[in-house]
């Protein structure tokens, strides 16, 4: 079965909501609604036919975009390969050139409107921020704790794994506090590994380890996210054939506390997350200025404790 390669622009206005484009009744998954684009032509490469497409279907000029996420998905009557790329900048105001229809819709609205299956981890990651804050393990101080997440928090972090391992004070005590703050600021918390504690503290989701991929048969059920911990090709196969929502690929660069693992670098990770089918962070030794080599690489943004934990988020 041939694979159809498709450009998809995700466009948002000012306003944050986000452009979609419904599909003509007689075409392949007619009647529903898309982000905009279209199929490459022979000998087009993905720019060229991104910007051709949002001339010719919204015309809009198309001045600065990067990649978001690439998904491969099969239909009973094709497979389709998307390659999407957030437009960051455009001149002029979508209109629908072909007749669609076109609405603007929050991220939170989104699934209001039916879309083909092979969007459904394009919403994802729109809904997902660019940074992922992991806590330290260790926590000897509960109170300089709950200081530094509010420190993360008040600095914009919005997706926080609590991964503490060891504390002074019980540990779904200080996961209750510590959604607490969350809650109040807006940021949705991820447990780490403990499918439990996330459900019975009412957190967001849980972020699972790259060995539970292979001890649990099913996605966790009850949980708004699931995110996972991959290292290889094989943990993100896993991760797509159990429903997980995104990754974190790591180590993208040597970290102290991982000091005999072998980095993988940005070309690696890049050809990793491509295959990933879902939001994936990059993780291992990185900082804020690290994310535009991320994005370059197809992440969806980076993940860190040292690098973004506390006072150091930007």
């Amino acid at each position: 079965m041939d694979i159809v390669h498709v450009a998809v622009a995700v466009i948002a206005d000012k306003q944050g909501r986000i452009l979609l484009a419904k599909r003509p009744e007689a075409a392949h998954q007619g009647g529903l609604w898309e982000f905009p684009g279209g199929k490459l032509d022979p000998g087009e490469d993905l720019a060229g036919a991104l910007r051709r497409e949002c001339r010719e279907e919204l015309g809009i000029a198309v001045r600065e975009h990067r990649p978001m996420i690439r998904v491969e998905h099969r239909y009973p009557d094709r497979q389709v390969l998307l390659d999407v790329h957030r437009v960051i900048a455009y001149d002029g105001e979508p209109q629908g050139m072909e007749g669609q229809p076109l609405a603007w819709a929050r991220p939170a609205e989104l699934d209001d409107y039916p879309m083909p299956a092979a969007d459904r981890p394009i919403i994802n990651a729109i809904r997902l921020p660019d940074r992922y804050v992991i806590t330290p393990a260790l926590v000897g101080d509960r109170f300089s704790f709950l200081d530094q997440l509010q420190a993360s928090l008040e600095r914009g972090a919005c997706l926080i794994q609590f991964r503490v391992k060891s504390s002074s004070d019980p540990r779904h005590r200080l996961a209750e506090d510590a959604l607490q703050l969350c809650s109040r600021s807006g940021a949705q918390m991820l447990i780490n590994e403990d499918i439990d504690l996330a459900r019975t503290v009412g957190a967001a989701g849980v972020h699972l380890k790259s060995a539970q991929l292979y001890e649990l048969t099913e996605r966790p059920e009850g949980l708004d996210w699931v995110g996972a911990s991959c290292h290889e090709s094989r943990d993100l196969e896993r991760l797509a054939a159990l429903g997980v929502d995104f990754a974190v690929l790591s180590p993208v660069k040597p970290t102290s506390s991982h000091a005999d693992a072998q980095p993988l670098g940005w070309p690696a990770f890049g050809a990793l997350a491509q295959q990933a089918g879902v939001p994936v962070f990059a993780l291992g030794g990185l900082v804020p200025a690290d994310l535009h080599d991320a994005w370059r690489a197809g992440a969806q943004g980076i993940a860190a404790i040292t690098g973004l934990w506390g006072g150091k988020s930007a």
